[in-house]
């Protein structure tokens, strides 16, 4: 197979020599070009056709939003955000992402290298990049499910490429009393108080970052915080958020395994499992450990997947109950939570 292309796009020759280094190192990946600014950038894309093009979000002239703009415009293809770890750059990325952009890596502090930049980019070759529909409105108040009322299932999401705007559409469906929901989706540290603060913004749900003792309750979404811990849930009749400071679980940090291994154990059959678009397999063992527990569990289907790594895995041993198409996928958790509960078989 030939290695997939990348173009960087920096304004800064350093980072430029960064990341071009490391992804050189590759076997599987080739740096066809390395340009400072938009306008480069955009006569770079038409000669050289690349595969993944990494881009910078502050840049003279034209910013990489804008830029971002054009591409998912006039030519659709897989870029990777490469943004600096500060409340700015967390947001600025976070739009990048709902524009169109499918994954996003943090500049490095200091002499540290990018960790995660190469499988950023393998996860991009693999996306399915296509024009994104408007993002549904939320109903003022969650008034679109007058008659709604928790049944007490807690609810688990995992998700990673694609998931923020896969989230945004489940949660948009949430009415305010929605059932207690965590989430823990791939993402930088530092990024994911502010993609808690922008669900929150467009949701009718409360939404946050999980701190750990926090108590999981109807109308709350809590978002596993990126980096350091696992998000995981203690205590069957009062359960709360546990932030577990251990090592990294197929790769990642938080992990969706581990969540959905510690609702399976503390939960049962009281509980929903949901593994949307990602690359990998990250979460499917434990989705099954969960479906085996009683709980129900969905996952998305292949065509409203950006990537369908991480459903696909899941769908193939049987953890998977149900398939959806994304726009469906929160009426159904809905759906599920507002009925009675049954035995756990």
């Amino acid at each position: 197979m030939r290695p997939i292309r990348v173009l960087v796009v920096d304004d800064s020759a350093t980072m430029r020599g960064l990341i071009t280094a490391t992804l050189t190192g590759q076997d599987d990946i080739e740096v066809v070009g390395a340009v400072g600014d938009a306008f480069a950038a955009r006569q770079s894309i038409k000669a050289l056709n690349p595969d993944v093009v990494t881009l910078d979000v502050e840049m003279p002239e034209m910013n990489g939003l804008e830029f971002l703009e054009k591409i998912m415009r006039l030519r659709p293809m897989p870029v990777v955000m490469v943004s600096t770890l500060t409340q700015a750059g967390a947001e600025v990325t976070l739009k990048a992402l709902e524009i169109g952009a499918v994954d996003c890596v943090a500049k490095p502090k200091g002499g540290e290298g990018f960790p995660t930049l190469a499988d950023a980019v393998r996860g991009a070759a693999h996306c399915r990049v296509r024009p994104l529909p408007p993002r549904p409105q939320p109903p003022v108040g969650g008034a679109a499910l007058p008659a709604y009322r928790s049944n007490g299932r807690i609810v688990g999401i995992g998700s990673s490429t694609g998931g923020v705007e896969a989230l945004f559409s489940v949660l948009s469906a949430y009415p305010k009393d929605c059932p207690p929901t965590i989430i823990t989706q791939h993402m930088p540290a530092g990024f994911t108080r502010s993609f808690a603060d922008r669900l929150n913004r467009t949701c009718p749900c409360e939404v946050v970052e999980a701190f750990d003792g926090a108590p999981i309750r109807a109308g709350h979404v809590y978002i596993a915080p990126g980096g350091e811990t696992h998000l995981t849930v203690a205590g069957a009749h009062n359960p709360v958020c546990r932030l577990e400071a251990s090592d990294p679980v197929n790769r990642h940090r938080p992990s969706v395994d581990v969540m959905f291994d510690s609702i399976a154990r503390t939960m049962g059959g009281a509980s929903v499992g949901v593994i949307l678009t990602g690359m990998g397999r990250d979460g499917a063992e434990a989705l099954l450990r969960m479906r085996q527990a009683g709980a129900r569990t969905i996952g998305q289907d292949e065509s409203s997947c950006v990537v369908y790594g991480m459903p696909k895995s899941a769908f193939e041993i049987g953890a998977v109950e149900r398939q959806a198409p994304l726009e469906r996928i929160g009426k159904l958790i809905l759906d599920l939570c507002a009925h009675e509960l049954r035995e756990a078989h």
